[in-house]
This record gives C-alpha cells, sequence and structure tokens, in this order.
C-alpha cells in the first residue's frame, strides 16, 4: 500500500535545510549563523569555524570570533575574507578576530533577496522531486484501483502545494527582515 506520510516526511526534511539556508542569508544584524558556510585552513585541512572558534554577538553591528587556538587566527581572518558573498572585513588583535557588519544599502539588499531567490528555486525543486517519486510509486502500484491512485495523486499534490507555500511563506519573511531599514 502507498504511504503519504514517508513523502510528508521528506518534504518536512527539505524544508528544514531551506530554513538552515535562510539563517545563513546576511540581513544587516550581526548573527553567529552568518559564517556557518565558512571554512578556515587549519592543521593542513579545511574545518568550519565553529570547530576552531567561538563565535558570538557581540551587538547587531559585531561578530567576534575567538579561536580555540591563537595560531589560527590568521588563517580565520583570511577565510572571512575569501567569501566575496559575505562581503565582509575582518580585524583581527592578536587574540579574537572582529568582524564588523556594515549597514546594508538599497542595491545590496535586492542583491540579497536575488541570491535567497535561488534557495527558493532549489527548495521547490526538492519539493517537485519527491512528488514525482511518488507519483511515480503510486502508478506502478497494482495493488491499488484506480480511484485510490487518484486520491492518492490528489493527496500528493495537496502536501506538495502545502510544502511550496511554507517555502513561499518563510522566504517572504525572510525578505521583507532583509528590506527593512
Amino acid at each position: 500500500m502507498f504511504d503519504i506520510n514517508e513523502d510528508r516526511k521528506k518534504m518536512a526534511d527539505v524544508i528544514e535545510r531551506f530554513k538552515e539556508e535562510m539563517k545563513k542569508v546576511r540581513t544587516g544584524r550581526a548573527h553567529p549563523d552568518m559564517l556557518s558556510g565558512i571554512k578556515a585552513e587549519v592543521y593542513g585541512q579545511y574545518m568550519p569555524l565553529n570547530q576552531v572558534a567561538n563565535i558570538t554577538a557581540a551587538d547587531a553591528t559585531l561578530l567576534v570570533i575567538t579561536p580555540f587556538d591563537p595560531s589560527n587566527i590568521q588563517a580565520i581572518a583570511a577565510a572571512i575574507r575569501a567569501d566575496q558573498t559575505l562581503g565582509l572585513n575582518p580585524a583581527d588583535d592578536g587574540r579574537v578576530v572582529r568582524v564588523p557588519i556594515p549597514a546594508l544599502t538599497e542595491e545590496r539588499r535586492k542583491e540579497i533577496v536575488k541570491n535567497a531567490s535561488s534557495k527558493v528555486e532549489n527548495a521547490k525543486v526538492a519539493i517537485r522531486n519527491i512528488r514525482e517519486d511518488a507519483r511515480k510509486a503510486v502508478k506502478v502500484a497494482t495493488e491499488m484501483s484506480e480511484d485510490i491512485k487518484k486520491r492518492a495523486e490528489k493527496e500528493i499534490d495537496d502536501i506538495t502545494k502545502e510544502f511550496t507555500d511554507k517555502i513561499d511563506a518563510e522566504f517572504k519573511s525572510k525578505s521583507d527582515e532583509i528590506m527593512k531599514l
């Protein structure tokens, strides 16, 4: 028999990944998750910043990164500087790395919303792929009658719409937050 709950769980996982991606999008306020995608080369390999340092938001416009090993300060600052999508310029004093978060211009805000919209499309594609897999499973199910197959397809379409609406709502909330001065 066909189980819609498994597909619902897969779609919920896509939503969770999408929310995590949206946390990384810069809004003009300092947040440690802004740096979650950055990896610094320490001890001969690339490691996520949160594994080599403590990242805190000192206030709304400043991130403070305290490395566990002070010899890694240059590598951490270089890794942040290398990520051009963030547009951040860290400064270190030998003990900590301070990352001032500059105010966003109107043009930069629109660019950030545009970049975030590509993440929306990726999430929707993932949802549609799950829908297609579920529809194929229904079509090849021999033990189902035609009306049960039709009902299952309608239910698949309904949950697909439900989850794409959640993605749209999350994106609208994030884009409003970005565009707010």
